[in-house]
């Protein structure tokens, strides 16, 4: 199954939920997706992905001055980026256990 697609459909619930307890510039949000397993996110999804979120007012940002290079730009979960991190959320969770539900029926499930 090619996991690209899957990720197109669950991206902004991922960096929503990245955002949820600690604040990040472009990079390290990019760089805990990978770290928690979403290998194939690329640079240009991730960058795309906080600007619309940005756009549809669900983060916040701030600049933060580097030593090592240009400044940063700091995204952050706010109240409207919180309720749809949790709408989101309910909608995966269901989904998933749809899914669960339809492959154990199937027996294809480990």
């Amino acid at each position: 199954m090619d996991t690209t697609q899957l990720l197109k459909g669950v991206l902004d619930l991922a960096v929503l939920a990245v955002l949820r307890d600690e604040d990040g510039y472009g990079y390290d949000i990019l760089r805990r997706l990978r770290a928690a397993g979403l290998d194939e996110v690329g640079d240009a999804s991730v960058y795309g992905t906080l600007r619309r979120l940005f756009q549809s007012g669900f983060l916040t940002t701030y600049v933060v001055p580097s030593e090592e290079g240009p400044h940063r730009k700091y995204y952050s979960l706010n109240a409207a980026g919180r309720d749809q991190l949790n709408r989101s959320t309910k909608v995966w969770r269901e989904f998933a256990s749809t899914m669960d539900t339809l492959l154990d029926d199937r027996g294809m499930a480990a």
